[in-house]
């Protein structure tokens, strides 16, 4: 079998208020993950400004713009055909008098292959997506970008196993989740990092498949609001073992090459996809 490589690399920086100079950081770390070898860049969720959805404020829908007119996607996809990189993009969209929390990928020639819109929205304190989002009509998607087959969730669905086997379904050789979590308003002592790796390390396990992830770092304050992320953005290799790992502090890039023939003899040695049960699913699931 040729052998196939793939290099992955995962952002963690934090966020302000101001939209060019998050741009600006988020394209300075891209650049550093491509003078690292990096194929496909990963920037965390939303990372246009601060998370506003920690309180319902109708200002943040101004800040919603058509995949084609966003400053985030209009200046990473040139980017992505400078460096001829792979940029899974997130941004808020808006599309007529709809909302999403959306991924645009731009593939290595800057062309924007599709979007993704989140499928699972998160509503509680610290996290009100739902005043914001509408859920995604997408459905689960998977790109045949110029450097690999890639699948993206964003954050909430990182915790659902059906996202992650929808996508591996799909032929998906690599998973990236872009990430915004961190404080629980209601017990500033809860950390649910451990939780939140260990969930995505398992979708690695049960689809023989290597897994990105990248949060931000900060205290944000959003009119007296605040919300402190918790970092810890990591790459996961096929068998769930993190073989890059950020802190809750750390700024920077995690880069790391996989052997895409290698994982593929892998998963078909395991049988996870040979065995399953599609008989039985849908006799079972509601």
């Amino acid at each position: 079998m040729k052998k196939r490589t793939i290099t992955v690399a995962a952002l963690q920086t934090s966020y302000g208020h101001d939209l060019d100079e998050n741009i600006e950081k988020t394209e300075k770390l891209v650049r550093k993950a491509a003078e690292q070898g990096a194929e496909v860049v990963l920037p965390s969720e939303l990372f246009e400004g601060i998370y506003f959805c920690t309180k319902q404020d109708p200002k943040w829908f101004e800040t919603a713009h058509p995949v084609d007119e966003h400053p985030c996607v209009r200046a990473l996809k040139k980017l992505a055909k400078k460096l001829e990189i792979v940029i899974p993009i997130s941004f808020f969209e808006k599309d007529g008098p709809r909302y999403y929390n959306s991924i645009a990928i731009a593939d290595a020639d800057g062309d924007i292959l599709g979007i993704y819109r989140k499928s699972h929205i998160p509503d509680g304190p610290g996290y009100q997506e739902k005043y914001y989002f509408r859920p995604g009509d997408t459905g689960f998607r998977t790109w045949k970008t110029k450097r690999g087959h890639i699948g993206v969730g964003i954050c909430w669905d990182q915790w659902y196993p059906e996202t992650a086997r929808a996508m591996a379904l799909q032929g998906a050789e690599v998973l990236f989740y872009p990430t915004a979590i961190g404080s629980e308003p209601y017990d500033a002592a809860l950390d649910t990092h451990l939780q939140w790796q260990r969930a995505m390390q398992g979708h690695a396990v049960s689809n023989a498949i290597p897994i990105v992830a990248a949060n931000r770092i900060g205290l944000e304050d959003n009119e007296g609001v605040q919300q402190k992320f918790y970092g810890h953005s990591f790459i996961a290799d096929h068998r769930g073992e993190l073989v890059e790992s950020f802190g809750a502090t750390d700024e920077g890039v995690l880069v790391h090459t996989f052997d895409l023939s290698l994982i593929e003899s892998y998963r078909a040695d395991w049988g996870f996809f040979r065995d399953r049960r599609t008989d039985l699913y849908a006799k079972s699931i509601i």
